[in-house]
């Protein structure tokens, strides 16, 4: 697995001119290979060196160590869930529990994981007051139905029931134009 980091290259060691391997062409090139493979041996140790910061992302970590930072983080993956939706609730999990609770910390969780829009309803009127109802788009919640349940299990208020509330987006063409229209109308009468 090469892991590239955003860490300057290690500078390009030159022999001098009559050791080079390209100055003179009839002297023996082998100082020129030395000062090659001695620069790929110390790029090696600096990859060996560098790999442990690569693996503390969890965007871009090996997925071994993914599961023990999302352990350690309390984001179980969840059955038949993409390797890339869990290394973005492995990411993001600190800033969710730090948003968890508000209706606005909420509305942030679901944007983040990519959920689309969502509309956070509490204290409504003819409705208990523990209820707390979300407003998603139909084709998320079917396709999402374990994420979003996990997401109110670990982020949602305590002792607050959640109702889900459907929305179906629709798109509509309305052109303008000029009408013109007479109207005429024929009164018929019978003698009585």
């Amino acid at each position: 697995m090469n892991h590239e980091l955003h860490s300057p290259s290690l500078p390009i060691a030159k022999a001098p001119w009559w050791m080079d391997g390209e100055t003179l062409p009839k002297d023996p090139k082998e100082p020129a290979f030395l000062v090659r493979g001695l620069r790929q041996f110390w790029q090696q140790v600096k990859h060996w060196l560098l790999w442990p910061l690569t693996q503390a992302n969890p965007l871009t970590c090996n997925e071994r160590l993914l599961n023990l930072i999302g352990w350690e983080r309390a984001v179980p993956r969840l059955t038949d869930e993409p390797l890339s939706l869990y290394r973005m609730r492995v990411h993001y999990a600190w800033q969710n529990f730090r948003d968890s609770g508000s209706a606005i910390g909420f509305k942030q969780i679901f944007e983040r994981l990519g959920l689309g829009v969502v509309t956070i309803k509490e204290r409504q009127p003819n409705t208990d007051w523990d209820v707390i109802t979300i407003e998603l788009n139909d084709s998320v919640i079917s396709e999402n139905q374990p994420l979003i349940a996990n997401i109110i299990q670990l982020y949602g208020r305590t002792c607050r029931r959640y109702r889900f509330e459907v929305f179906y987006p629709a798109t509509m063409q309305l052109r303008a134009a000029q009408m013109h229209y007479q109207q005429q109308i024929y009164l018929a009468e019978l003698p009585a």
